[in-house]
């Protein structure tokens, strides 16, 4: 590894502490992002000339306090005097604050940092794009790419997502036992829209960078801050066994291959056998919850040898959990496709239909429902799910595949009229 490999590699990792410490220093995003990196700055000067520290992120914490002092100090210098019985008191503000930092829980540091950037009152697009910027420090240019926008225009959508979070007044205290389960539960839905925005970018070369391995990364934190918490290991399991399929998803000319037709030998075993670990673990707990249901029905597909072996019974049944737990007209179409693995597409396309209204701008709704009535013959009617599923891509990987369909409808339509 590289000098500037290591420093850097240090840096991330030590990034969320540090962040999460400055941030209830200055409780100003800004201002602790700017200590961090002028802390930075002063790393890649300082470490490669006497060594790294003992302790990254207690170095970074104290270099970025003191630099953040000394800009909080000469802004000070150009206001206006405060009044004189502010100036007469003789606590010492600044010892006050040092014991503020230092003694913090750094779990709740990250926690807390973590649950600033999903503030309800942020779009989800928001939240990752400030989680990203915040905590996983990416560059506005890596997350403009990500998201297919302007630098100038995710500048924008960063700066106003800081600013509804300063004008909310959230509070920097540690959080109780009841308040940190809601974050917890905030923040992984959090982690899994930065991995679904990866995993659905349709794109090979897009699909790994950056989203889904940040969203790894912190989950993998989250499981150090909280080793007991089930939901934690579901999530991630589930993301790690969505990531072992990433070789496998795309054909040579970047065009998406279904599950049941992907290459298993081209999964990521390290990853599975990760994941299934974490999941055991989770079940001993008895505390069943979303996301290790969604992960247990992952565990069954990635167990499987081939798609020929999938246990659809128990995926099924496995739904209709998650349905009870967690109602959503997704679920249920997720589950039609088990359906139509055990009964048929006639028995799947009864639980399809009822969805119309509530998926209608769904693009996998359209996808599927054109799907099964080609499975029956119905063809006009699966050309027109086809065309209003290619209508609802969001990437030319989807439109692609679903061109397939639609070709291969049109041909049936064809013969049919011969």
């Amino acid at each position: 590894m590289t000098e500037l490999a290591w420093i850097d590699l240090a840096l991330t990792s030590a990034r969320p502490q540090a962040m999460g410490a400055l941030l209830r220093y200055f409780r100003n995003l800004d201002l602790a992002e700017e200590a961090f990196q002028e802390a930075c700055l002063r790393a890649l000067k300082n470490w490669p000339e006497k060594g790294p520290p003992r302790d990254p992120a207690a170095w970074l914490i104290f270099v970025g306090r003191n630099s953040g002092i000394d800009q909080v100090r000469k802004r000070a210098k150009h206001q206006p005097l405060p009044p004189e019985e502010v100036l007469s008191d003789l606590e010492d503000t600044e010892s006050d604050l040092a014991d503020r930092l230092d003694g913090a829980h750094y779990r709740d540091d990250i926690l807390r940092l973590l649950f600033v950037c999903c503030h309800p009152d942020l779009p989800a697009t928001q939240q990752i794009a400030l989680a990203l910027r915040i905590v996983s420090g990416l560059s506005v240019k890596q997350i403009a790419r990500a998201f297919l926008v302007s630098e100038a225009a995710m500048e924008q959508r960063i700066t106003r997502a800081k600013a509804k979070v300063g004008a909310a007044g959230i509070p920097f205290e540690t959080p109780d036992a009841v308040a940190r389960a809601e974050r917890l539960g905030i923040v992984a839905a959090m982690i899994y829209l930065v991995f679904n925005e990866g995993y659905s970018a349709g794109v090979p070369e897009r699909a790994d960078a950056p989203f889904c391995a940040e969203a790894i990364r912190l989950c993998r934190l989250l499981l150090t801050l909280f080793p007991s918490e089930p939901e934690i290991m579901g999530l991630t399991a589930l993301i790690l066994i969505q990531h072992s399929r990433l070789d496998a998803r795309f054909d040579r000319q970047g065009q998406i291959v279904l599950l049941e037709d992907q290459d298993r030998t081209l999964w990521d075993r390290g990853l599975i056998d990760e994941a299934l670990v974490l999941i055991d673990k989770a079940i001993r707990h008895r505390m069943p919850g979303a996301f290790q249901i969604q992960a247990a029905i992952a565990a069954l597909h990635a167990r499987a040898k081939t798609a020929a072996e999938t246990d659809w019974l128990q995926i099924d049944l496995l739904y209709q959990t998650l349905e009870r737990l967690q109602p959503s007209p997704v679920v249920r179409l997720n589950r039609a496709v088990a359906v139509s693995k055990r009964e048929g597409p006639e028995a799947a396309l009864a639980l399809v239909e009822p969805l119309a209204d509530k998926l209608n701008g769904y693009f996998y709704f359209h996808g599927l429902r054109g799907g099964l009535l080609k499975q029956l013959g119905r063809y006009r009617e699966a050309h027109e799910a086809f065309d209003r599923a290619i209508a609802l891509a969001t990437t030319p990987a989807e439109a692609a595949h679903i061109r397939q369909h639609l070709d291969s409808v049109q041909r049936e339509m064809a013969n049919a009229e011969k």
